[in-house]
């Protein structure tokens, strides 16, 4: 190395949000960490700065054309960067939400199977289960023959499947052979005709080649058409029987037995985004979204009298005024039954009658409405049916996502879920179909590889496909995501899953000279796991590229060559370089809070003594995805951490199940949960929180104040002034979001957004009121001197000086203020704070609201990108909740959070299928006793520190 003059990528002046004006030297071709407080600017420096930089420069690169397709790059606010790679970001944000992507898809794995499967995959009859081979021009001839004497029958050949173009040359050398009539997309047309087809749409034209009726005697004439045909369409054949189905032939597929041919395979038959492939039922999404009774009728022991049907448009059958009332009631008389009879007590034919409808037969129903009154003839459909149709007719966005919440996602009937057509699942390789392949976990998958036999010709052909496949699947072991299938969809991926997807992903392309930024790869990976993580990023750096991580994780930093300490506060307070070199160099600055962290000078306390329960709930019979029918214990009124390696089953159980069982009994929401029998215990709580890291608003115009709710309190407080008072103003006047005080100019934003064609959007401050928001009426009510604008502009600190003689107000500030808030803005827009500030945000506003003692509040991952400081206060602020006898329950894998649980609930041992068991559950030190817990010998080593 001392030969080589050490390369930098040389940074001189960065500005970006809050960094002040900072000049840094990042050495390439190592793995180098950026750490520091949430929100010290890391992420504007990693993120905003080097790789919007390194992007915006690769883009100047290509031509304006096709600059014109990418959507342009602001240049950061930075004076110069020098020796910048070509950068690729790995966030969190960019999974891809679309139900059509899969861990296979993701990962181009299940392009290379696909592949795999239509060269060396044996073809089965869907129906019989019989191995398919091909047909000669013979067996072709009897299986026409055989057809009943008389049948009209015409001989087609297939010459365009599903391909664009007006292909007129093939339809003029059709013409010039001597043939008459063609067939294109369903139409007949005869060839002397102009046929002017349309160049974007795909067709099919079948030629036709002979008409005959069978009888005996054509046997010469015909064995010579299908000849003819087979020539032309490359080897297939089309009979269409008049008044009969058509049969397909090929010199390729088809099953003797049931005459079933299948079509020439090809990677397309199996992709179940084309629809070649796909199940024509659910075109390829393997479910359907259908309305669920559970959801219709949530509380079975109600009577439909005492409201028991729940669903939109249904609701008002308790008034007896409505028609829904008058078609029950007409039922009711009909069939003898009672609409004040619980609806759990009804016998199967009543409910059957309910819910799928009178299977045509009409009733006499009578009805008063505002036109007059009659008695009218209705066969009840059913209320599912009758729903279904309101959803299908309404055009109403809003009336749609009022019935959506009534669905629930079922497997689809045809394909069962698996995605493809009968045919294409019916292909095999080892014996297993393309799906099963899919649906195995990656661990098992690699296993089945090894031991897959073939045969001498495809071992030739295949070689070279599994050699990728087995690369690229070892990449994902190595990443340690050995529990995931490939059938698994991206958007139930945690953050942290689907960054080392992709991380697998670009170690697969081999990619040198690169530089790769990545957000907290650790996320959501057990302390056991990181070493692998740790092992693949140096295997990234050792091809030859730079790694710029954001990472608060410890043994990531031990791990660095070379880390950047941004700080020394977050938001005003950081944006300058406060250290930089390795972990031993950042432990002796005395400025540094993370080297304060790393050396020890500063800890996380562990508590005293641990607080005592004050009564159980018990989830009786959890089996969700791999849970394997457990029960589980959790304490009320302490913090609980439900802690097991990635995919070991901890989300399954706290957010499918008990989260969703909670919201729905508490908070009557409508989801289902997970499966399991039962909870006990519920009637000792009034409600669930689960605070988790989504923004709190997608809009500008939603900021710290109006979501914690102390900008209403403003308000009142800006419209009880005097000024206000002799103007007249409400506190509607201080609002931006409403006619009357804000600038109509900008529609109270402060910026508007001027469109550029080829050049980014640029945003400017609104010239009527200077981006203030507000008319300069409004602006001149003032408040011990400052107007509404100046008070959005302070930071909470200020905020919490500036009303200190305003309890309502100054205790929602302190609960600002004692998360680690104190540095942002009361009208900083949501979408600027990180998903760690959002969480904060969030945990103030609960700290502010009068307990209950009651809640329980459910945090998934909550150290998601906090520095250990931020972790302290973090560990503080939910013995908070707790102390008012509330419930706190997190899923979580941060060691710091873990010993100061007052119990811990370990899920295990492994992740996938051999995970899903309770492998202990007790206090951290209980915990750290068990040998069999992967978590207890890391707790261990924290309590003993």
């Amino acid at each position: 190395m001392a030969e080589e003059k050490k390369q930098f990528i040389k940074i001189r002046g960065a500005n970006e949000h809050n960094l002040k004006n900072i000049d840094v030297d990042i050495p390439r071709n190592e793995l180098v960490v950026l750490t520091g407080l949430s929100g010290s600017g890391k992420s504007s420096l990693a993120f905003d700065t080097i790789y919007a930089e390194g992007q915006r420069r690769y883009m100047e690169s290509l031509s304006s054309y096709a600059r014109q397709f990418l959507g342009q790059m602001e240049k950061p606010d930075v004076e110069s960067i020098e020796g910048l790679s070509p950068a690729i970001s790995i966030d969190q944000k960019s999974t891809n939400r679309n139900p059509r992507s899969t861990v296979g898809t993701v990962t181009e794995i299940y392009d290379y199977f696909r592949l795999l499967y239509a060269r060396i995959g044996i073809p089965h009859c869907p129906k019989c289960g019989r191995e398919i081979k091909k047909q000669t021009v013979d067996q072709m001839t009897d299986q026409i023959m055989a057809l009943p004497e008389g049948s009209k029958i015409q001989l087609m050949a297939p010459v365009v499947r599903g391909r664009k173009g007006t292909h007129a040359k093939l339809l003029e050398r059709a013409k010039k052979s001597g043939y008459v009539r063609v067939r294109i997309d369903g139409n007949m047309y005869e060839l002397s005709e102009e046929i002017a087809l349309d160049k974007n749409i795909k067709h099919n034209i079948e030629i036709i080649v002979d008409r005959l009726v069978v009888r005996p005697g054509i046997e010469k004439r015909l064995a010579d058409s299908v000849e003819s045909v087979l020539n032309l369409a490359e080897g297939l054949l089309l009979v269409d029987v008049i008044g009969g189905e058509p049969m397909n032939f090929s010199q390729s597929f088809s099953c003797p037995d049931c005459g079933i041919s299948i079509d020439e395979i090809e990677p397309r038959s199996f992709s179940f985004n084309n629809p070649f492939g796909a199940c024509p039922e659910c075109f390829g999404l393997g479910y359907k979204m259908e309305f669920d009774e559970d959801l219709i009728i949530p509380d079975k022991s109600l009577s439909i009298s005492q409201g028991a049907i729940a669903v939109t448009g249904w609701q008002s059958c308790t008034d007896k005024s409505s028609f829904t009332y008058a078609i029950l009631d007409a039922l009711q008389k009909e069939y003898h039954f009672s609409l004040e009879t619980p609806f759990e007590e009804y016998p199967k034919e009543i409910h059957d009658l309910l819910i799928y409808g009178t299977k045509g037969k009409e009733v006499k129903v009578h009805y008063k409405g505002q036109r007059g009154e009659g008695i009218y003839d209705v066969a009840f459909e059913g209320i599912i049916k009758n729903v279904e149709r309101r959803y299908r007719e309404t055009g109403s966005e809003t009336m749609k996502a009022e019935y959506e919440s009534f669905m629930q996602i079922t497997p689809c009937r045809e394909c069962k879920g698996q995605r493809l057509k009968k045919s294409a699942l019916a292909v095999t390789v080892g014996g297993r179909n393309i799906h099963e392949v899919t649906a195995m976990s990656i661990e098992n998958l690699q296993q089945f590889l090894e031991a897959l036999e073939l045969t001498k010709t495809q071992q030739m052909i295949g070689g070279q496909i599994l050699k990728e496949i087995r690369a690229r699947i070892q990449f994902l072991m190595d990443v340690g995501l050995e529990y995931l299938t490939l059938s698994r969809a991206t958007a139930s991926l945690s953050g942290g899953e689907a960054q080392r997807i992709r991380l697998a992903t670009q170690i697969g392309s081999g990619l040198v000279g690169v530089a790769y930024i990545l957000d907290e790869p650790s996320i959501g990976l057990h302390q056991r796991d990181n070493d692998k993580l740790l092992a693949t990023l140096k295997h990234l750096r050792d091809l030859g590229n730079t790694l710029i991580v954001v990472e608060h994780d410890e043994d990531t930093m031990f791990a660095a060559d070379h880390i950047i300490d941004i700080g020394p506060g977050a938001g005003e307070h950081g944006g300058k370089l406060v250290a930089q070199g390795t972990a031993e160099e950042i432990m002796k600055v005395e400025e540094s809070i993370t080297g304060a962290y790393l050396s020890g000078r500063v800890k996380i306390p562990v508590p005293e003594k641990r607080a005592e329960p004050n009564g159980w709930i018990k989830v009786v019979g959890a089996a969700e995805n791999n849970l394997k029918n457990i029960d589980v214990e959790f304490p009320l009124g302490v913090m609980t951490c439900v802690t097991g390696v990635s995919g070991s089953g901890k989300s399954s159980l706290v957010n499918e199940i008990l989260y969703k069982s909670m919201a729905r009994k508490l908070n009557h929401a409508r989801v289902i949960p997970g499966k399991h029998t039962r909870i006990e215990g519920l009637e000792q709580l009034d409600k669930v929180i689960a605070i988790d890291q989504s923004p709190i608003g997608r809009t500008p115009r939603s900021n710290p104040a109006t979501y914690t709710g102390v900008f209403d309190l403003i308000r009142d407080l800006f419209a009880s002034t005097s000024d206000a008072k002799a103007k007249g103003y409400k506190k509607g006047r201080f609002s931006f979001n409403v006619k009357g005080g804000r600038c109509e100019a900008c529609s109270g934003d402060g910026i508007i957004k001027i469109e550029m064609h080829f050049l980014p959007d640029v945003y400017v401050p609104c010239e009527v009121c200077g981006g203030k928001r507000y008319n300069r009426e409004t602006l001149e009510v003032k408040y011990k001197g400052k107007s509404i604008y100046d008070v959005l502009d302070m930071t909470v600190e200020e905020a919490l000086h500036f009303f200190e003689n305003v309890p309502s107000i100054r205790r929602k500030m302190e609960t600002l203020y004692d998360v680690g808030l104190s540095y942002i803005r009361l009208g900083q827009p949501s979408t600027t704070l990180s998903g760690g500030e959002a969480q904060r945000i969030k945990l103030a506003t609960e700290l502010s609201r009068r307990s209950t003692g009651k809640t329980v509040y459910i945090l998934d991952e909550p150290t998601t990108g906090l520095h250990f400081a931020d972790v302290h206060k973090l560990t503080e602020i939910l013995k908070r909740l707790t102390e008012d006898g509330n419930t706190v329950i997190v899923i979580e894998h941060n060691l710091d959070v873990i010993k100061t649980a007052d119990y811990i609930i370990d899920i295990g041992p492994e992740g996938g299928d051999k995970g899903g068991t309770i492998v202990a559950h007790g206090t951290p030190e209980e915990i750290a006793a068990n040998l069999n817990s992967y978590t207890g010998k890391y707790i261990d080593m924290m309590l003993k520190k």
